[in-house]
């Protein structure tokens, strides 16, 4: 009898699949795509309807000749690739590099790796959904050509080995215009009176709101004091006191944006660590020996749950929380997203008797911490709303024929509801105190006032959490696509984190000003989201998907041609000129962007060399220098940036920017079986292989070949 053949991407995925299984169905992994463009070539045959040249992976030819193997001895080939675009690509790569019959595959979809899940996905097969193949082929295909025809013209116009990306390039936009926003902002001072009163023998603090029922602004320390000194001679009137109910409606369950959100707010986690550990608990945890996935499918935009789900987390509630906590009727969430795929669930736990608890021993702790954040948002999703109580207390403060009206706001948690197990906190107004202990005013008197000074602050650099948030609003990416655009502008250094915020080069500004001022429609906002959904219109098998790549091909190419001629390098790299004169000539000096970021030259280079560096070319850090307590700034040298103490030279700390980025196998640690296999680069840049529990475990390796 035939065994029948189940081929998956990830071998932890393979074997969680496979406990759930009978012997008689074998399930392999391809490890990830197994062919792809070529990496030498242009690989888009554009005479023909730009069909992609497609090659087998050098490190898969083994791989798949062992597939097809396995695939001919088979009577049924199931693909299980993952249940998106990304997905249905790989399967139908499958299908082709396998040279598979249509009577022999069979395409199975499940978005949680549960033996009921994998067993209903068995009996209702589909075939390849071409439409979403396509989808994926046409971004495919368009992202090669904006990177291999704008690459070069980057590599001539500003420097070698820059690249350009067509959705990274309009989040790098975001980012530098953001930079820009910040630089050319001026603070404006402005003050705050408050006026302390005493209310039935209480003191409460009141905030200076209107003056003659008008809006107003206090500038300067002498007008604030001139208005004090009028108000000091005024009567108290209590003009209103409000008590009121409000109620806060729990939070829909994670989607793919929502969940690297609040990893990022709350764990500090970047998005490309929250997808990580997302996919790890998605794959499957052993658990007592036994491969466990312990989350649904974490790339999605729905935020619908199954009814099974609904009835499992009611049932959860019922049984660990008083009857207030669980509303009558199921909470019921509908999907923003027009787009969206309601086929899909949220991402939520697979089991609702496994709590984070009872999995801790078994977790990682970023593991622990995603998966308890996951489990709680899911809970709390179903459970009643929060009530708070507010109290906003109106005073009148009568200076002649002029009112100064004071407010003071107190907003309290008066049942916690959904809150108990997500984000409880019991005093959610705490600038005006005391005040929610006011019940009748009895007694009103003035006791004294005072001023306080503020300035406007710039806006906020993005982090991981707010850029996801901008790029889904904006219709920039999709939920599979917002932690790679994020660390693939780190890795091509254009964009560092600074203190969790994303604070762009010098050569990611420069980059980013010469796609908007040569190539508008790249770093367009509104462009990139009509071809998102150009692409979802391909996906729904309504829009052909060589004809939006040819649209986009022709007038590119053209444009590429027309600014090969047009452009000079020194118009990209000069960045303006200097009150800094020539230590050389006396002449004046240009800024000019060099493979270390900024710097001044001469401007009569190449006649004079004439060369200075950029004095406080750095950017102060909100962190201390740990050996002499001064402020720490970030640097550029030689290779690359850096952190060092400003006190330089008597202090000499440095430290790197960031820790280096471990690549976690699916392979477990041979020596302590307790941590996974990591690929690291020593000061060589050679590859070599240790372990995720160092320094407790030593293991290294200088090659995987023996261990997978």
């Amino acid at each position: 009898m035939k065994k029948s053949l189940l081929i998956v991407e990830s071998p932890t995925k393979a074997k969680t699949i496979s406990g759930f299984l009978p012997k008689t169905i074998d399930v392999v992994s391809t490890k990830g795509h197994i062919e792809d463009l070529p990496k030498s070539k242009f690989g888009i045959d554009v005479e023909h309807n730009f069909v992609p040249q497609y090659e087998v992976m050098k490190d898969k030819k083994n791989l798949i000749s062992d597939l097809i193997k396995k695939a001919n001895n088979s009577s049924i080939v199931y693909i299980a690739t993952d249940p998106d675009r990304e997905g249905e690509a790989i399967g139908w790569h499958i299908f082709r590099v396998l040279k598979l019959k249509k009577s022999q595959v069979e395409r199975i979809t499940f978005h949680e790796i549960t033996e009921s899940a994998i067993k209903n996905a068995m009996q209702n097969p589909a075939d390849i959904n071409e439409n979403l193949v396509n989808a994926q082929q046409a971004r495919r295909v368009l992202d090669r050509i904006v990177g291999y025809k704008l690459s070069p013209l980057l590599w001539e116009k500003v420097r070698y080995g820059l690249s350009a990306g067509r959705v990274q390039s309009v989040a790098l936009r975001l980012i530098v215009d953001r930079e820009k926003e910040r630089n050319s902002f001026s603070p404006v001072e402005y003050w705050d009176i408050v006026a302390n009163i005493i209310i039935n023998g209480t003191e409460i603090d009141f905030t200076l709101s209107k003056i003659n029922n008008k809006s107003f602004k206090i500038s300067s320390e002498s007008e604030a004091s001139e208005i004090i000194n009028k108000l000091s001679k005024g009567e108290v009137v209590l003009r209103d006191f409000k008590k009121s109910k409000s109620l806060k409606k729990a939070p829909p369950p994670y989607i793919t944006s929502t969940l690297q959100q609040d990893a990022n707010n709350k764990l500090g986690f970047s998005s490309k660590k929250t997808m990580m550990l997302a996919q790890s608990l998605y794959e499957g945890v052993s658990i007592n020996g036994k491969n466990n996935s312990l989350i649904t499918y974490m790339r999605t935009d729905s935020v619908v749950l199954s009814s099974p789900a609904i009835g499992s987390i009611r049932n959860f509630i019922k049984g660990h929380y008083d009857k207030s906590y669980l509303p009558n009727k199921e909470n019921i969430y509908r999907t923003k997203n027009k787009l969206a795929q309601e086929a899909h669930e949220a991402v939520r736990p697979s089991y609702f008797d496994k709590d984070p608890e009872s999995l801790k021993p078994f977790l990682s702790k970023d593991q622990f911490r995603l998966y308890d954040l996951i489990w709680k948002r899911t809970i709390a999703s179903q459970m009643s709303d929060s009530v708070y109580e507010n109290k906003k207390m109106t005073i009148d403060i009568k200076v002649d024929k002029e009112i100064y009206t004071f407010i003071a706001n107190s907003t309290i948690v008066s049942f916690d509801g959904y809150s108990n197990i997500y984000n409880y906190e019991r005093v959610i107004n705490k600038n005006f105190k005391n005040i929610e202990n006011i019940g009748d005013v009895k007694s009103i008197k003035l006791n004294k006032f005072s001023s306080i000074q503020h300035f406007t602050e710039p806006p906020p650099r993005y982090n991981d959490a707010s850029l996801v948030k901008e790029l889904e609003f904006r219709g920039i990416g999709r939920p599979s696509t917002y932690a790679t655009i994020i660390s693939t502008l780190i890795t091509r250094g254009y964009i560092t984190r600074v203190n969790r915020y994303l604070s762009p080069t010098d050569v990611g500004c420069v980059v980013s000003d010469f796609l908007c001022k040569y190539f508008e429609d790249i770093v367009d906002v509104k462009f990139t989201a009509d071809m998102e959904d150009k692409l979802d219109s391909v996906a729904n098998g309504k829009f052909s998907w060589i004809n939006i790549v040819s649209k986009f091909y022709y007038p590119f190419e053209k444009k590429i041609e027309e600014n090969k001629k047009l452009i000079s390098k020194s118009d990209v790299t000069n960045l303006g000129e200097s009150e800094e004169k020539c230590p050389e000539c006396g002449s004046t000096m240009i800024i000019k962007l060099g493979k270390y970021g900024r710097f001044l030259s001469c401007k009569n280079f190449p006649n004079c060399k004439g060369m200075k560096s950029i004095d406080g070319n750095e950017n102060y850090i909100d962190e201390k220098c740990p050996k002499c307590g001064s402020n720490l700034i970030l640097k550029r040298g030689r290779y690359g940036e850096f952190i060092a103490c400003s006190n330089y030279p008597t202090c000499k700390f440095t430290k790197p920017l960031k820790e280096k980025e471990k690549k976690v196998l699916d392979i477990k640690c041979p020596e302590c079986a307790e941590g996974q296999v990591v690929e690291l680069k020593n000061k060589r840049n050679k590859v070599f292989y240790g372990c995720t529990m160092y320094p407790k475990c030593k293991f290294t390796a200088s090659n995987i070949d023996n261990l997978s």
